[in-house]
C-alpha cells in the first residue's frame, strides 16, 4: 500500500486531517509493508504513525488583558460600547440608592437619633429623590440641626 493511502487511512482512525498525521523515519519500511486498516492500527499503537496534537488557541493575551482590567486599566472612554443607562440599569442604581437612604433612616430612628415625625418628612423626600446618596442625606440632618447626639 502507498504512503499517501496509508496516511490517509491513519487520519482516519486517528479522526485528524491527513496533514497531522506523521511516520517514524525509522518505521518507514514497517509502515509500507502495512497492507490492512489492521496493520495501520498496530503501527498507530507501537507508535510508527502518530499524530501532531492540534494546535489551540494561546490565551496569554487574555491573562495579560485581564490582569490589566484588575488593575483598573482598559476602561476609558475609548473602551465604552452603550450609553452609561444602557451599562448601567438607571432603575436598579435608583432602587440601590433608595434602600440605603431608607436603610440608613430606618437605623437612626431604631437608635432614636432622630424623631419619626422628622423621619416620615425625610423619607418623603428620600421618596423624591432629594439626596444623591446617604453622605448627603447624612449631611443635610447635620446642616438642619436634626440629629439627637449619641
Amino acid at each position: 500500500m502507498g504512503t499517501t493511502t496509508i496516511r490517509r487511512i491513519a487520519a482516519q482512525l486517528l479522526q485528524v486531517g491527513e496533514n497531522k498525521v506523521r511516520f517514524k523515519p525509522d518505521a518507514q519500511s514497517k509502515i509500507s509493508e502495512a497492507l490492512t486498516r489492521e496493520d495501520i492500527r498496530a503501527l498507530i499503537s507501537e507508535g510508527a504513525i502518530y499524530s501532531v496534537s492540534l494546535r489551540g488557541v494561546s490565551r496569554a493575551r487574555a491573562r495579560k488583558q485581564h490582569e490589566a482590567k484588575k488593575k483598573g486599566r482598559r476602561r476609558g472612554i475609548g473602551t465604552k460600547k452603550g450609553s452609561k443607562g444602557a451599562r448601567q440599569n438607571p432603575k436598579i442604581a435608583w432602587i440601590a440608592k433608595v434602600r440605603a437612604q431608607r436603610r440608613y433612616l430606618r437605623g437612626l430612628v431604631q437608635q432614636g437619633r432622630i424623631e419619626k415625625s422628622i423621619a416620615r418628612k425625610i423619607y418623603l423626600m428620600v421618596k423624591g429623590n432629594a439626596f444623591r446618596g446617604v453622605k448627603a442625606l447624612e449631611a443635610y440632618l447635620k446642616d438642619n440641626k436634626l440629629l439627637k447626639e449619641k
